[in-house]
């Protein structure tokens, strides 16, 4: 049987087992009930409810019953919410949202097969490979098909967080630049007269050298905040098609898919996520400050 293990932070310090599971170690809500009925939910050695308060200092581990280390890829996919009808995920960088030829490796569909045997992976909001933060999975083509159709109205909020280099003149606006394929590119896009309607509204949380800046979509145009933040002469940091590569985030660039906000496809519920900066993007702009934000 294979364990996993997860010693608890100070920044940890007094929350519930259960949201150190799902939150921090990235397990799934089946894999987390399986545990659970198994015993195999452990603080510093001794059985617990997934109520248990825990301190810094502290090991949570879970003992995962039969073979659902090898079947469940939940370890590896940090589920934030499910239910019958979605799910929401908090997707790591780099990392490729979909299969494909010219991915045919490690993707999240290729991780999220074992939570859903069977089922087609049903993306709604995709997110570039070097972007992180949360996606909307349906789990049945009905689901799919709504948030779909919500995808790009009022009903559907999506809101990124981003390091830029240097910052826009003004603390808040909204960028309004049609884009388009550039020529004889097949994925860089470009700012243009004749693109396609684009709008991303933004506001600026903190300036430096680099900065952070919130950024919420109007339209949904492949690359747009990518395309509309290197625009203005504040590339996002470490874009390698817009800007510049940077070591200090090998494989993907400083951009999170932060907040979401939508209408359950099923209930007619609000329902809205948020998901804080990763560690690494926050060092870039918190040298040894990595909490809060």
């Amino acid at each position: 049987m294979k364990t996993l293990r997860h010693v608890v932070s100070m920044e940890e310090n007094g929350r519930l087992v259960k949201n150190i599971v799902r939150g921090r170690m990235g397990v799934s809500h089946r894999l987390f009930s399986q545990v659970k009925f198994s015993g195999g939910l452990l603080l510093d050695g001794e059985r617990v409810f997934a109520t248990a308060v825990v301190r810094a200092g502290q090991t949570v581990e879970l003992i995962l019953p039969g073979d659902a280390a090898d079947t469940d890829a939940a370890g590896s996919v940090n589920i934030v919410y499910e239910d019958d009808d979605i799910f929401i995920v908090n997707k790591q960088a780099p990392l490729p949202c979909q299969s494909s030829e010219r991915q045919p490796g490690d993707t999240l569909e290729a991780r999220m097969k074992p939570l859903m045997p069977g089922a087609v992976f049903r993306p709604v909001n995709r997110l570039d490979k070097g972007t992180s933060g949360l996606m909307l999975v349906a789990r049945h083509a009905h689901a799919q098909d709504v948030m779909q159709r919500r995808l790009h109205t009022e009903d559907f909020v999506r809101e990124y967080r981003a390091i830029v280099i240097g910052a826009p003149e003004e603390d808040c606006g909204i960028i309004d630049a049609p884009i388009r394929k550039a020529d004889g590119a097949t994925i860089r896009r470009e700012v243009a007269p004749d693109g396609k309607p684009s709008r991303t509204h933004y506001q600026v949380e903190k300036r430096g050298e680099l900065s952070i800046v919130r950024l919420r979509l109007e339209t949904g145009r492949t690359h747009q905040i990518r395309v509309h933040m290197a625009h203005m002469g504040c590339p996002v940091f470490g874009d390698f098609l817009y800007g510049a590569e940077d070591e200090r985030l090998p494989g993907r660039f400083a951009l999170h898919s932060a907040y979401i906000s939508f209408f359950h496809p099923e209930t007619g519920e609000r329902m809205e996520f948020s998901a804080p900066l990763p560690e690494e993007l926050l060092r870039l702009v918190q040298p040894g400050e990595t909490n809060g934000m």
